[in-house]
């Protein structure tokens, strides 16, 4: 549930903003009645997000702002201000606020500005899992995916300054996820966020797009164009692949942001810029300049920010925070309640060395989404590629050792597995009966296996393979647990 912190001095204000959004959605509001009362809250609990007035006693809405930037620089601020203050608010919004309200709070602006702000946060969230490494002069000073205070420091401080940003990562780390949330945290969220592959323009017509051109000015120019510098005014321009510039365009490029300038083509007059470029690369700039492909000032102007994105195969740690995170998103997208994945799954995809990175994760785990019949991700509808690198052979069940270890090393045992069925039961809502005055552990245990196995095969049409594939338990054990407990697969067939 989303949390929210209204601090003002107004009792009736702070009354106000709780009713209006106690009526919009499922928030846990709390109340600070000034800057003070508002930090002693906030170090004692995390708010996604916290309404803070300007003019308080004690402790004013700008030293508040900065105190709890330093404090939880996740937490989104959003300045209340009356009109004589709006040139305070326009400050906060610089030292990190997300936006400011005009009093008196208008109910349906409110709603809208929470909401908003929290698909920024979720922005940014998104981007932990690139685990973007910010440098200064050299030196790695922010990083790291499994801690995202770090995360939200990186958006937090370049969404407070103006100036390039260059991202640096292979395919499919998350270039464009990075960009879209340094823009929409930032003073510039309002306006847009224009992107532009630069390998998808042809060399002819790459001033054209950028700059755009006068009615004639070349063979097939019809009419007057406007190009992507001057679309995306006031706003931030995303250049992709930005190693396949030509080096008459970075000229060119160069001085737009030098002199924040540029001349449309055939056109005489020049057009003032104001947008805010942040470009992406999975090229090697360093040794394209020793070669003359690419310009060695363009390179130290772009290069005031730089953020790395490592490729998924030197973080592995990370799959598995990944693969939760896919699967809460595809839950919505496809209407299901998955509730996780198999270990031997998990293991699987942490032995491939995912060339494609991130966005090849993400199509591998809704890949599986899609074929999987059970509340959980299992082997059989991983890709053929996948199980080929990790050496699992679903034909014959052959599972590599080191895909039956769970977390703690232990080998899969009848045990596990019975306490696994346990767990999903549990997540699924579902509650294992307990008939009898008898607390006999093994009598109870053996009692729901066999229960498990028929509810099993029923569901999979008495198939063998299947059952064993997607319930999750290995084809010896069930064929042992069958003979066992007496039971005939074949009578839970589909009749002929």
């Amino acid at each position: 549930m989303l949390r929210i912190l209204v601090v003002d001095d107004d009792q009736g204000l702070r009354f106000s903003v709780r009713e209006t959004l106690a009526q919009a959605g499922a928030f846990e509001i709390d109340e600070a009645f000034d800057g003070i009362n508002a930090m002693e809250k906030v170090k004692a609990k995390h708010y996604d997000v916290v309404l803070l007035d300007v003019d308080m006693p004690r402790l004013n809405g700008l030293e508040t702002l900065k105190l709890i930037k330093e404090h939880d620089p996740s937490a989104t601020v959003i300045i209340m201000t009356a009109f004589a203050t709006i040139d305070d608010a326009v400050r906060a919004v610089k030292e990190g606020a997300y936006n400011y309200l005009s009093k008196p709070v208008k109910g349906e602006e409110l709603v809208r500005l929470v909401e908003r702000a929290m698909s920024a946060q979720t922005m940014i969230s998104s981007v932990a899992a690139s685990a973007p490494v910010l440098m200064d002069a050299g030196r790695k000073i922010i990083g790291g995916s499994a801690e995202m205070q770090k995360v939200f420091n990186i958006i937090h401080r370049l969404a407070k300054v103006d100036t390039p940003v260059l991202i640096r990562g292979a395919s499919g780390t998350g270039k464009e996820l990075v960009a879209r949330a340094i823009h929409f945290n930032s003073a510039r969220k309002d306006e847009k966020f224009v992107a532009i592959n630069c390998s998808a323009i042809p060399e002819n017509l790459f001033e054209s797009e950028l700059f755009g051109h006068e009615k004639g000015s070349f063979t097939g120019a019809h009419e007057r164009k406007i190009g992507k510098f001057q679309f995306a005014e006031g706003g931030t321009l995303f250049l992709d692949e930005l190693g396949d510039m030509p080096v008459m365009m970075q000229v060119k490029l160069l001085r737009v942001l030098q002199e924040k300038l540029f001349t449309p083509v055939g056109s005489n007059r020049e057009i003032q810029s104001n947008v805010r470029v942040i470009a992406a690369t999975n090229r090697p700039l360093e040794e394209m300049i020793k070669d003359g492909r690419f310009r060695e000032d363009l390179f130290y102007r772009l290069n005031v920010i730089p953020i790395f994105l490592p490729p998924l195969a030197e973080r592995k740690t990370d799959i598995e925070h990944l693969v939760n995170t896919f699967i809460k998103k595809f839950n919505k997208a496809h209407n299901k309640r998955m509730i996780g994945i198999t270990p031997e799954t998990m293991a699987c995809l942490k032995k491939y060395t995912w060339p494609g990175n991130i966005r090849e994760l993400e199509n591998v785990v809704e890949h599986a989404f899609i074929l999987e019949n059970s509340n959980l991700l299992t082997l059989g509808s991983l890709p053929e590629s996948v199980l080929a690198q990790a050496g699992v052979n679903l034909a014959s069940m052959s599972v590599p050792a080191d895909l039956v270890m769970g977390d703690n090393g232990d080998e899969f045992s009848d045990t596990d597995g019975a306490d696994d069925a346990d767990e999903s039961a549990e997540a699924s809502g579902e509650m294992v009966s307990i008939n009898g005055d008898s607390l006999d552990f093994n009598k109870h245990k053996e009692a729901f296996e066999r229960e498990f196995i028929i509810k099993a095969l029923k569901t999979f049409k008495g198939r063998i393979n299947q059952t064993a594939l997607h319930a999750n338990i290995p084809k010896k054990t069930l064929l042992r647990k069958i003979e066992k407990y007496g039971i005939v697969a074949k009578d839970f067939a589909e009749p002929r």
